[in-house]
C-alpha cells in the first residue's frame, strides 16, 4: 500500500506562507513519476511545473547523436520547469525520472498568476533558480576535472540527500548515461566503493554502508552545492 502523499513532502511547497500555499493547493495536481518516464522533451513548450515529492528527476543535455549527459538533478528540494516563469516556455533540456515516486504538477497559467503577484512564490522561484544554477555549474566543473570515482561519490549523495533511505534502484548503465561516460568505467569505480565496504551493489540495487566513507572519496563539488541549497532555501524563508 502506497505511503500518504503530500505538497509539502516538496521542500519549496512547504516553504510557502500558509496564505499562498492554501491559494495554490487546490489547484495542484498528484501523478505518479515512474521510473524512465520522460517528462518533458528537449525543446518541447511547458505546460506544467513538477514539484516531486518522492520522484528525483534527472535533467539531461542530448546531443545530435543521440549521447546525453545529466547537467543537474531535481528531487523533494525543488521544481521542474523554471524556463516558464524565466520568460522562455520550453527548455533544451531532457528531464527524465531517475528515481520513481511521485510528484505534483500546476498548470503553467496558474504557476505564472501566483509568480506576476511577485510575492513569496516569486522570490522562492528565484532563489531555487540560483541554486540549481550552482548545481549546474559544479557538475559541469566536476565532470572536467575530477575522477570518475569523485564524480559517482558525488552524484550518490546528491540521491541519497533526495531519498529516505540509503535504497537506490538504479543499474550502471543508467548511472553511466547520467554522468556521460562508458558503463565499464562506472563498474570499475563502484568495484573500489563497493571493496572499501562504502556500498554494496547487486542487480541494480545500490545500499549505501558508509555515508561518510563516501563523503572522504567524494571532491568539492558535493559540499558547495549542499551548502549553497541550504543558504538559498534557509534565508528564503526569512524573506518570503
Amino acid at each position: 500500500m502506497d505511503a500518504p502523499q503530500s505538497p509539502k513532502q516538496n521542500h519549496l511547497l512547504a516553504s510557502l506562507p500558509p496564505a499562498e500555499y492554501e491559494r495554490i493547493a487546490p489547484r495542484l495536481e498528484l501523478i505518479a513519476m515512474p521510473l524512465g518516464e520522460v517528462i518533458y522533451e528537449s525543446g518541447s513548450t511547458l505546460r506544467h511545473a513538477y514539484f516531486p515529492t518522492t520522484a528525483i528527476v534527472s535533467l539531461q543535455y542530448l546531443m545530435e547523436n543521440g549521447a546525453s549527459s545529466e547537467i543537474a538533478g531535481v528531487g523533494n528540494e525543488g521544481v521542474l520547469g523554471i524556463s516558464l516563469f524565466l520568460g522562455g516556455n520550453s527548455t533544451l533540456t531532457r528531464a527524465i525520472v531517475q528515481t520513481a515516486g511521485h510528484g505534483y504538477q500546476l498548470q503553467a497559467q496558474w504557476l505564472m498568476e501566483e509568480f506576476n503577484r511577485a510575492g513569496p512564490m516569486m522570490r522562492l522561484m528565484l532563489r531555487y533558480t540560483q541554486a540549481l544554477m550552482t548545481q549546474m555549474s559544479q557538475t559541469a566543473v566536476c565532470n572536467r576535472q575530477h575522477s570518475l570515482e569523485q564524480q559517482l561519490c558525488r552524484w550518490l549523495l546528491l540521491t541519497l540527500d533526495r531519498l529516505p533511505s540509503n535504497e537506490l534502484t538504479m543499474t550502471q548503465e543508467l548511472i553511466a548515461g547520467m554522468l556521460g561516460v562508458r558503463r565499464e568505467g562506472i563498474t570499475e569505480a563502484a568495484g573500489h566503493l563497493q571493496q572499501a565496504g562504502f556500498i554494496r551493489y547487486r542487480r541494480g540495487h545500490i545500499t549505501v554502508l558508509d555515508r561518510a566513507g563516501l563523503e572522504t572519496r567524494t571532491c568539492e563539488c558535493y559540499a558547495v552545492v549542499k551548502k549553497e541549497f541550504g543558504r538559498l532555501l534557509r534565508d528564503a524563508r526569512n524573506y518570503l
